[in-house]
């Protein structure tokens, strides 16, 4: 059976090359712990999935775009003490995409869109550096800033309800029961700017966190994972039909 033809992994150079791509999705998730109930490739089979999705209910409105593997390596600093959190620096973040950015301007595609799923990533300030170096279109969001947070009833940014909900539904294998699930409870700052978000450092996830969880899991269903995920996947599908067939000379109103 073929693969899909919007997943670069699973497609072929005799589909490709006859292939006018218009946009390329570049998912960057991350390695490491989640509380004690989930895999630590939570991120990057989130990212997996919910692009690949949205891929799909594009290209059958025939928009040519491409998913790019997902890279599993993200920024985290602030997790050095966490046994087998992998760290790749902002620095060294900015080489590998500028390498990839590199070959996909040299080849033609002319639109890249960088899809996180990981809270230490930031490419915001990369895509300013990399915008007047190559006639490529380059936009970036994060995936879980369009999900929608009334499906949820707790908060929190890690391992939390959202996150396991999601997993359950697409790795119900590899997680846990909540029963060994920790409470995800956040440490948070003692001065009153940090705590109120108006002054920003990075946390200290030994100090922040008792089980590497930011936000109670353990409401948590499928269900909720699905309607997340289909959410979502609709909401990105539709930027990446308009992004596809978008005329780069004629952005603004």
């Amino acid at each position: 059976m073929p693969g899909r033809p919007y997943i670069l992994a699973e497609t072929n150079w005799q589909t490709v090359e006859h292939t006018p791509y218009e946009v390329a999705i570049l998912p960057w998730g991350a390695t490491e712990a989640h509380n004690f109930h989930l895999p630590y490739s939570t991120d990057v089979v989130q990212c997996d999935e919910i692009v690949a999705a949205a891929a799909r209910i594009a290209w059958d409105q025939d928009a040519k775009v491409i998913v790019l593997p997902t890279v599993p390596f993200g920024v985290n600093t602030g997790q050095f003490d966490i046994k087998l959190d992998l760290n790749l620096n902002p620095s060294t973040q900015f080489a590998v995409l500028q390498d990839l950015v590199e070959a996909l301007a040299h080849q033609g595609i002319p639109k890249l869109l960088i899809v996180n799923g990981h809270g230490g990533n930031d490419f915001k300030q990369m895509v300013r550096e990399l915008l007047p170096r190559y006639a490529m279109f380059i936009c970036c969001m994060d995936w879980y800033r369009i999900a929608d947070q009334e499906l949820f009833a707790e908060g929190g940014d890690h391992a939390n309800e959202m996150e396991t909900s999601l997993m359950q539904y697409l790795r119900p294998d590899w997680v846990l029961p909540l029963s060994e699930a920790g409470s995800g409870r956040e440490h948070k700052f003692k001065i009153a700017a940090l705590r109120e978000g108006w002054v920003w450092t990075q946390r200290d996830w030994t100090q922040a966190t008792d089980d590497t969880g930011i936000g109670d899991p353990r409401q948590a269903t499928p269900e909720k994972g699905r309607r997340c995920l289909e959410q979502v996947a609709a909401q990105l599908a539709g930027f990446l039909v308009e992004l596809a067939t978008a005329d780069l000379d004629d952005l603004y109103e």
